[in-house]
């Protein structure tokens, strides 16, 4: 099989996946979850802050996060439209 057409029946075995979820917010909830863990190591690896600011620490992290990946699309949509 080509790489091509790997791609296609993986992305054909997922739909069939998820139309067949009925809970989607469920099935997901796990790997959410091991997502904002992920920004509370980050600002507290030892553990030690108070529950709430470190809830706040990793909110702005994630924040943070997510506005380098938009700079970072942004800048490669530049360079792929002055190509």
């Amino acid at each position: 099989m080509t790489p091509e057409q790997r791609a296609l029946r993986a992305r054909i075995g997922a739909h069939i996946s998820w139309a067949r979820t009925s809970d989607r917010t469920a099935r997901t909830a796990k790997a959410r979850q091991k997502f904002h863990d992920r920004f509370e190591r980050e600002v507290d690896p030892e553990g030690v802050l108070d529950p709430r600011e470190r809830a706040i620490r990793a909110d702005h992290a994630r924040k943070a996060y997510f506005s380098r990946l938009a700079m970072r699309s942004a800048a490669a949509r530049r360079v792929r439209n002055n190509s």
